[in-house]
């Protein structure tokens, strides 16, 4: 996450699908994350990472999602993952691609990381801020395909493996320093949410419900504490946004979502809303959908809100200059993506390919 500016041990709630197992506050810490991301992308605001540190938050309710699939074999986990992602990130290559090549991008041997993205796919200048994002999922990539082995470890000795976890962003950030290129910015990423993902795991297990409270919060606000004491320290151009201080984001984070998988808010009245809890639905049907293409929405929105000043009636009445204007006409070009394009998670998850789920 850093340098590119920028995702049970429980009861299903009642709101859950019958019989599916689906912890359903999962589905709306999902959905709060993906608006929260879309959010910031727009408006930039350092604080939001402090209030809801999305990345942590995917990461860990990914990790559990993960412990449980490998319930099964690995092998088939491995490759209904790998198709998962996979197929949507490649049509979504396909489209920016030919997007970029009509914007002088000349690709080179390394396009082959479109194929399997285990590192920074190339693109250039015109298309950066769309697929600056694919951090993220090569990252998830990466804990996917370690964590047959990450899991076992992790289940020799719960608590030291967890705490030892933070090591790494330490060492990085603090000894060796952070070697260069795309080597470099995976593992920079894999150790800030390494935390996070292995907490994942702990939810799964019921390690987290073992913990007491009390001793819950004392370690969580320590670590949320240093996290914040060293991105006071350590501002990035005169920012304290997280998203660029990886050690801050890693502490923060850490603290965070403890807190949050240990006590595990509910969300019984919210999904029990007709139209909150179908919004919840189609946010975590086309959750890769919404993150692969809302930059992509972003950038759209400017020239089409430059057409809307030439009409003079808009131009009166609309805040055209005003960027809460571009954050709903990125939702609603989002939207027409998840329309568009969302019926490709179908396909990879071998459904039935529907426009809405």
């Amino acid at each position: 996450m850093a340098g590119t500016h920028r995702r049970t041990a429980a009861a299903p709630s009642g709101a859950a699908a019958a019989g599916t197992g689906r912890d359903r506050s999962f589905d709306v810490l999902r959905a709060v994350a993906l608006v929260r991301v879309v959010t910031y992308h727009t408006f930039e605001w350092p604080w939001l990472g402090y209030v809801f540190p999305s990345m942590g938050v995917m990461f860990a309710l990914a990790g559990s999602l993960m412990a449980r699939s490998l319930e099964r074999p690995a092998a088939g986990v491995l490759r209904g993952r790998l198709r998962r992602l996979l197929i949507p990130v490649w049509l979504f290559g396909l489209v920016l691609g030919v997007a970029m090549l009509l914007h002088g991008w000349v690709p080179g041997p390394d396009v082959l990381l479109w194929v399997l993205p285990v590192g920074d796919p190339p693109g250039n200048a015109w298309g950066e801020q769309a697929w600056a994002v694919l951090w993220y999922l090569r990252a998830y990539l990466w804990f996917v395909l370690v964590s047959p082995l990450l899991l076992r470890l992790f289940r020799l000795a719960p608590l030291p493996v967890l705490v030892l976890s933070l090591v790494p962003v330490v060492v990085l950030e603090t000894v060796t320093g952070v070697p260069d290129g795309r080597v470099g910015s995976a593992l920079s990423d894999a150790s800030v949410f390494l935390f996070c993902w292995l907490l994942g795991f702990a939810h799964r297990d019921g390690v987290l419900d073992r913990l007491r409270a009390p001793g819950t919060v004392g370690f969580a606000v320590p670590l949320m504490a240093a996290g914040a004491w060293w991105a006071a320290g350590h501002p990035a151009e005169g920012s304290y946004d997280l998203d660029d201080i990886p050690l801050a984001q890693a502490l923060w984070s850490a603290g965070f979502v403890l807190l949050l998988l240990r006590f595990r808010p509910r969300f019984d009245g919210l999904v029990r809303h007709r139209v909150a809890d179908r919004v919840v639905t189609v946010f975590n049907a086309r959750a890769v959908t919404v993150y692969l293409w809302h930059e992509m929405a972003l950038m759209a929105a400017v020239p089409l809100i430059d057409l809307m000043w030439e009409v003079p009636a808009l131009e009166r009445h609309l805040p055209l200059d005003s960027l809460w204007w571009q954050f709903g006409v990125a939702w609603v070009l989002i939207a027409v993506a998840v329309v568009c394009f969302g019926w490709i998670e179908d396909v990879a998850a071998r459904r039935k390919p529907r426009l809405l789920p």
